[in-house]
């Protein structure tokens, strides 16, 4: 079997989205000291590569322990927009040539290679999915987006931005994956993607270890 990991590492210091909790992870109990060892950890729902659920924007959606497991694994349709600048628009011109390969059970990752900024400034200056292409991609059947970036929406810190990405695929009853990587090492082969989250009852989101796998 091949895999690729898609997951940023846990670490104390790491990005995260402004305003969200910081990670922390810390000795809780040690070998030396207590013959066994546990870390303690504290952190949001949405911390490092993690998925969104409909709770996360809609009073009353679906939380992440309510929605099946089959939902966060599917075939895996890798879209390249590296081609996009800085806050560019990703639009549904950019999509619809693989239009015919949208369907239900497929998991749609946009790949715009931001992950490379993981950890600075530069990484919320990502380009954003534009709304009418979110219509059409859940319009398609699919209901799983995933992208390499901080988030399928404009990520603006004065207060002006929208989540129009969000309110669609989310308000369908899907999913958003975010802060993926290693997308660039996706070599064409036809992958299954897992995003399977911890069952957190109530919860808007969660971590996971996202990757991708093929039989050879």
């Amino acid at each position: 079997m091949q895999t690729v990991d898609l997951s940023h590492s846990l670490r104390p210091g790491m990005q995260i989205y402004p305003g969200d909790p910081s990670f922390c992870c810390s000795p809780a109990a040690t070998i030396e000291k207590d013959g066994f060892a546990v870390r303690a950890l504290s952190l949001g729902s949405h911390t490092g590569t993690h998925v969104d659920a409909p709770a996360h924007f809609f009073a009353g959606g679906k939380t992440i322990d309510q929605i099946p497991l089959t939902t966060f694994i599917g075939r895996a349709l890798l879209i390249d927009v590296t081609h996009k600048s800085p806050r560019e628009l990703i639009t549904w011109d950019d999509l619809a040539p693989h239009a015919q390969r949208m369907s239900a059970g497929v998991i749609l990752l946009l790949h715009t290679g931001w992950s490379k900024y993981w950890g600075t400034e530069h990484y919320l200056e990502h380009p954003f999915l534009e709304r009418s292409a979110a219509e059409h991609i859940v319009a398609s059947g699919v209901q799983v987006v995933g992208v390499d970036a901080m988030s399928p929406d404009e990520t603006r810190l004065d207060g002006t931005g929208s989540f129009g990405a969000h309110e669609v695929i989310l308000g369908a009853g899907g999913i958003i994956a975010e802060n993926l990587t290693n997308l660039h090492a996706m070599d064409g082969a036809d992958y299954v993607v897992h995003l399977v989250p911890l069952n957190i009852d109530g919860s808007d989101g969660s971590p996971v270890r996202a990757y991708v796998s093929t039989n050879i």
